[in-house]
């Protein structure tokens, strides 16, 4: 339990007491009630909206209602004061050995610490990356790929039991075009002379290897047979090599997947068709005619006759097509089953999608609650695309994948933990620059090595202190002073941060968060430059750097546990 919400049970409390003594109407709605930190630190450590909130219902000014709430929250041995502000508010400030006894939770906890239980088992379902397996992971691939992947950590960290999946495109004329590709690679392997690959074909040097596999596994058989042939063999062996690198493309980020659902899968275990039948009955997939596109109508476009989904019903701008005049499938009327799928086994879908996909979020949106009831939410986040760049300037393109910078020569040049804290330096929907030298650059403009450099200090600590061969006393905590407990309440936030983001769905706070509590510490650890006696580390005084110790153990270990959630190892030294 954070200390903002041990504290609303204290409030919870007093108003149960005032109900009971008559002062307030028993059963009022306290949903809305809050115990926050004040927007402006000066006016205390913890404020509440309680009287504001209900002195409404309760049918009495805020004032007067906070003027009954305030003196018995004063009198909690924990409180130095309580004070009533503005047009109700509560302000309160808590006293030193509370800061204290936080620090010391902070301790006690130790990895756990920050770890919550609003999530009480919930089944999250998020799904991320979802790349077609067409070429290898590239740096448009990444940013979702690392989102993704700190969303579900942050919410198996709050309490939600997490699927992290993966949806293979492996259906369409994109994985038909992709086994084309592959053939002429395999025919190459077999010592042909003069293959080019055409226009629209795929021509990366990726598919050499997977060319030369074929050729070990079948031989010419193939090389000269008919397309109809080896078409289906192909494409399934091609997506499954490819999907084996993507694999690898993404463990080299540290990600792995619990589900790898097929979309062809989707459709040849006929989901769609269950799909498309409930809503059917449900009056909700008819036979119709879209409404002319708006403005000027282009010259070929003439009323055809489709399977179409009610997505106006769902606050959709318009309704969409699930089966083309010819029977065929569009991709959307797939997409609907397989959320329809996932949904079986969750309370709440999550899909991570790229900012190029905003034009079909309501679509599936509307479908999701269309098949469910409105009873297993979804939430798209759509992720910014991100640019590329050294020294300032647009990097080139690779070589080996034929049109893009790949994710793994990425990591392998700067490096997993500096990809990954970096993609969440930004929020999601928030344009991107990755630029190879700042990245690593030594400098607090760079909050990878901003954050990680506090982590190294404390580190140092205890380095020094073997080194100097000083032995510490049991820490005691009343040799910090006002100073250094300021920074025990900015780590203090770090529960209610971690429940904050998970609730929102926004793993970017954690690196927000981080880069605060780093520069806090920094600037308490720079006094120590102009004041001697404000150092961490005192030879000629066990005591209070055993207290100052203990600090720093504190917020390395809140560090920790935050870069833990973003899927980045803590530095112990920094080179």
């Amino acid at each position: 339990m954070t200390l903002y919400a041990r504290f609303a049970d204290r409030i919870g409390q007093i108003l149960d007491d005032l109900a009971q003594a008559g002062d307030l109407p028993a059963g009022l709605d306290r949903r809305n009630v809050t115990v926050e930190p004040p927007r402006d630190p000066a006016h205390g450590d913890l404020a509440t909206n309680a009287a504001m909130v209900l002195a409404k219902p309760a049918g009495k000014n805020p004032r007067e209602l906070a003027s009954l709430i305030a003196p018995k929250l004063a009198r909690l041995p924990e409180i130095a004061s309580a004070e009533v502000a503005g047009p109700g508010f509560i302000n309160v400030r808590l006293t030193e050995e509370s800061w204290r006894e936080e620090l010391a939770a902070i301790l006690a906890g130790g990895a756990d610490y920050g770890r919550s239980t609003i999530g009480k088992g919930e089944r999250v379902n998020v799904e991320y990356v979802s790349a077609n397996p067409t070429g290898p992971m590239h740096m448009g691939h990444c940013r979702g790929a690392v989102v993704g992947d700190a969303l579900a950590s942050l919410l198996e960290y709050a309490g939600y039991a997490v699927t992290r999946e993966y949806y293979i495109n492996d259906a369409g004329s994109q994985v038909e075009t992709l086994a084309r590709s592959a053939h002429l690679r395999y025919r190459q392997a077999l010592g042909e002379q003069g293959i080019t690959i055409p226009e629209g074909l795929y021509p990366g040097d990726y598919l050499i290897p997977i060319g030369e596999k074929l050729a070990t596994e079948f031989g010419d058989c193939y090389a000269r047979a008919p397309e109809g042939e080896w078409l289906v063999l192909f494409r399934e062996k091609t997506v499954a090599a490819m999907m084996d690198l993507i694999r690898a493309d993404l463990a080299l980020l540290g990600i792995h997947h619990d589900v790898f659902a097929s979309e062809a899968k989707v459709q040849k275990d006929g989901r769609v068709k269950a799909a498309l039948d409930k809503l059917r009955a449900e009056g909700l997939v008819y036979e119709g005619v879209l409404e002319a596109p708006k403005g000027e109508v282009p010259e070929d476009w003439e009323p055809v006759e489709m399977t179409l989904f009610r997505a106006t019903a769902f606050g959709d701008d318009s309704d969409r097509p699930v089966m083309k005049a010819d029977g065929s499938l569009t991709y959307f009327g797939t997409d609907l089953a397989y959320h329809a799928q996932k949904a079986e086994t969750a309370d709440q879908l999550i899909d991570i999608w790229g900012a190029d996909h905003a034009g079909t979020v309501k679509r599936i949106q509307a479908a999701v609650k269309a098949l469910t009831g409105g009873k297993v939410p979804l939430d798209i986040k759509l992720v910014q695309m991100v640019r590329l760049l050294r020294g300032g300037e647009p990097v080139k393109m690779s070589k080996r994948s034929g049109s893009f910078v790949t994710l793994a020569d990425v990591v392998r040049e700067v490096g997993k933990d500096v990809v990954r804290f970096t993609m969440l330096t930004r929020k999601a929907d928030a344009q991107m620059d990755f630029d190879f030298a700042k990245v690593v650059e030594a400098s607090k403009d760079n909050p990878v090595f901003y954050v990680q450099y506090a982590h190294a200090r404390v580190h140092s600590l205890h380095r020094r202190l073997a080194e100097a061969g000083l032995a510490l006393p049991a820490a005691d905590l009343g040799r910090l002073d006002g100073e250094e407990l300021a920074l025990v309440k900015l780590a203090a936030q770090f529960p209610r941060l971690i429940e904050g983001a998970a609730a929102n769905h926004e793993p970017h706070r954690v690196a927000f968060y981080l880069y605060d509590l780093a520069a806090a510490f920094h600037a308490l650890w720079n006094r120590g430059n102009d004041d001697p006696s404000r150092r961490f580390l005192l030879v000629d005084d066990a005591e209070t750097t055993a207290a100052r110790l203990a600090l720093a153990d504190a917020i390395g270990q809140i560090i920790r546990n935050g870069l833990a959630v973003m899927g980045v190892a803590a530095a112990e030294e920094m080179h």
